[in-house]
């Protein structure tokens, strides 16, 4: 292998590129929008799993149509909300509004998860599908925006990481 060890290696030995370069790392710490970020995410995943709930008791009981079909239409209007949001924090943390190198697979599922959401709505508002199928439509949605979440829970791990790691180097440590 030789000398090809970097500042960016892990503590398993691979290599990857740090998640955020210095400059980035500063713009995003000094952002609103990072803080908007991180309130509109952990709601969304709340409103989710309430109306998880809500279309999951009407898929077996029948019960709540209407409940679990409000709670799908917020769940994908907070949806729309924290992705203009999100958009607007990578501009102004990379310089581009979606699909930034350190964001780009999180940002490409991210249309997947807006295009089921965007058909669930679609299918509500013209009866394309039966009530239960506009059911199904918002669980594979669901499906999608777990995918996705965890996606992006996986990146800020990475980011933390990368921060502990830079954390040790600057105090003089070593990261094994």
């Amino acid at each position: 292998m030789g000398s090809q060890g970097t500042a960016s290696s892990t503590a398993q030995g691979s290599l990857r590129r740090p998640l955020y370069t210095p400059a980035e790392r500063a713009r995003r710490d000094a952002s609103g929008w990072t803080v908007v970020q991180g309130v509109l995410a952990p709601v969304q995943f709340a409103v989710f799993l309430v109306s998880l709930g809500l279309v999951l008791r009407f898929l077996f009981n029948g019960e709540g149509q209407a409940a679990a079909t409000l709670s799908v239409v917020i769940k994908t209007l907070l949806l729309y909300t924290i992705m203009v949001t999100g958009s607007i924090w990578e501009k102004v943390v990379f310089g581009r509004y979606l699909f930034a190198p350190a964001f780009y697979w999180e940002d490409m599922f991210s249309m997947l998860v807006l295009a089921l959401h965007s058909a669930y709505l679609l299918a509500l508002a013209t009866d394309a599908l039966t009530v239960r199928g506009q059911m199904l439509l918002a669980l594979a949605a669901y499906a999608a925006y777990v995918i996705n979440a965890t996606q992006f829970l996986l990146k800020l791990r990475a980011a933390r990481l990368d921060q502990a790691r830079d954390d040790v180097a600057i105090g003089g440590g070593a990261v094994a």
